[in-house]
């Protein structure tokens, strides 16, 4: 990749400021496969300011200008998603399909979203004789995970497209280079000199200069709790708005009336996928007391039909984990769930047999188990469930309820109306109702230590407006 070790400020791909690199890893492999520069203080500066100097001329372009820009940005991106998906594979492990129908696509989603809220997004309204005018928060700093890179680099930069605003990205050090792609994509597209910079690095540095930096507005991170509060401690001098998507702890309630066999083995398909790390996967799985055991072998049978394997081969459900980082805390927190004495229904510590190589793990169902578990608060973020027994649907909501994040919940029932009335009393951001299918529309975000802010669709564009009211702009009628 000819600029893998160079960061995109102003237009144009530059060199750093100093010479330090960083390896990439495949997981599935665990060789080598490029190294990326690494940014320090002095790269950021030079990022905000040239997003500062844009901010003036591209915060006044006009709503057709901002279609057309988008237009093209999804003529660029359709035309490269061959090449990200391939991208994506080999640097954080998604198998192809995974990588083809869904990591990929998830990108374009946002913009294809973006373009059509964009079409009549009311920036003005009228309120008497004041306007109330919505325009963009200014320059904006992005930290961005790898876990579903383009999805989370999209989701914000379409909309602060959108809006007018200027930005820095700072994406994952771990699976950096898709988004060294999509900065070239924006480059063809014609996104004006500043108004779209990327510098990589590390999150204590890089990411720390960002949060922190005076001539930011605002800063969007997705990542971990304990990431974001440390953005949130380095943002607060400066009183910059701070958007944030961190992790979940999903609860996923089956009611004794849903069709049980296919809603638990949904449950386990839906935390197998992405190999476990998703911030939404509904990780605990509740289920009554009294129908635990059935629970139990029908998850573990559907475990069973998920295939492990290179992300290229052919069948292959997961591939491994992203990082030797990420399958040694994995590892761990299996090691600590038969600790506590969590029944093991089927997988357990090690790689899957045949997979010497690679940051595999073996999907994992726990069951029996407290909600007092570790296993149970702590997001493992690997393809592991637990199995929680509720007595009636007070109990489950109670349960659903006792965790320190809120991002998402996961309800199955026979009655739709019963099923509502649960969806309605979990205190979180989304909730998913019978296996409903993902919506770019609708926002993204969590309660609680899961994040502040929205995401996604229209809910998402606001995130980068501020509002201002013009008094007396109007005549008053006589």
């Amino acid at each position: 990749m000819e600029n893998l070790r160079k960061f995109y400020i102003d237009g144009a791909w530059v060199e750093p400021s100093v010479d330090d690199t960083l390896d990439v890893v495949n997981p599935a492999t665990e060789e080598v496969i490029g190294a990326i520069a690494m940014g320090e203080q002095a790269d950021v500066d030079a990022a905000v300011a040239a997003a500062t100097d844009a901010f003036d001329a591209f915060s006044q372009t006009d709503r057709e200008e901002r279609v057309a820009l988008l237009e093209r940005i999804c003529e660029g991106y359709a035309a490269r998603s061959a090449e990200l998906a391939a991208t994506v594979s080999s640097e954080m492990g998604a198998p192809m399909a995974l990588a083809v129908q869904a990591q990929v696509p998830s990108g374009m989603g946002h913009f294809r979203t973006m373009l059509k809220i964009l079409a009549d997004f009311e920036f003005e309204t009228d309120l008497g004789t004041s306007l109330l005018v919505r325009e963009p928060v200014g320059v904006c700093a992005f930290i961005t995970p790898w876990n579903w890179p383009l999805n989370q680099i999209a989701c914000k930069v379409a909309p602060a497209l959108a809006a007018g605003c200027t930005m820095v990205l700072k994406p994952s050090e771990v699976a950096p280079l898709n988004a060294l792609i999509f900065a070239e994509i924006l480059h063809e597209a014609g996104v004006p000199p500043g108004v779209f910079n990327l510098v990589n690095g590390a999150g204590p540095v890089v990411g720390a200069a960002l949060s922190a930096h005076p001539d930011v507005d605002m800063v969007s991170f997705t990542g971990s709790t304990r990431a974001g509060v440390e953005v949130a401690r380095n943002a607060a001098p400066t009183v910059k708005r701070v958007a944030q998507e961190l992790g979940g702890k999903s609860a996923n309630i089956i009611l004794d009336d849903a069709d049980f066999g296919r809603a638990v083995s949904r449950g386990v398909f839906a935390v197998c996928n992405n190999t476990g790390q998703s911030c939404n996967a509904p990780t605990r799985m509740l289920v009554p007391h009294s129908r635990m055991n059935e629970a139990a072998e029908i998850a573990a049978a559907a475990a069973g039909k998920v295939v492990v394997g290179e992300p290229g081969g052919e069948g292959t459900t997961i591939g491994p984990a992203v990082s030797d980082v990420q399958f040694d805390r994995i590892q761990r927190l299996i090691e600590r769930g038969i600790e506590e004495g969590a029944h093991l229904a089927t997988g357990g510590p090690g790689r899957p047999e045949g997979l010497e190589r690679g940051y595999y793990v073996r999907p994992t169902v726990f069951s029996h188990v407290s909600n007092e578990m570790v296993v149970a608060r702590e997001e493992i973020f690997g393809p592991v469930l637990v199995l929680i027994g509720y007595e009636d649907d007070d109990d489950a909501v109670r349960i659903a309820n006792d965790t320190l994040y809120g991002l998402a919940g996961y309800v199955s029932a026979g009655d739709r109306e019963r099923g509502r009335s649960v969806a309605r009393r979990i205190r979180s951001g989304q909730v998913n109702l019978n296996g409903a299918r993902p919506d770019f529309r609708v926002p993204f975000g969590g309660y609680k230590q899961s994040g502040n802010g929205r995401e996604w669709g229209r809910h998402g564009l606001e995130e980068f407006l501020e509002l201002k009211a013009i008094l007396g702009y109007h005549e008053e009628a006589k």
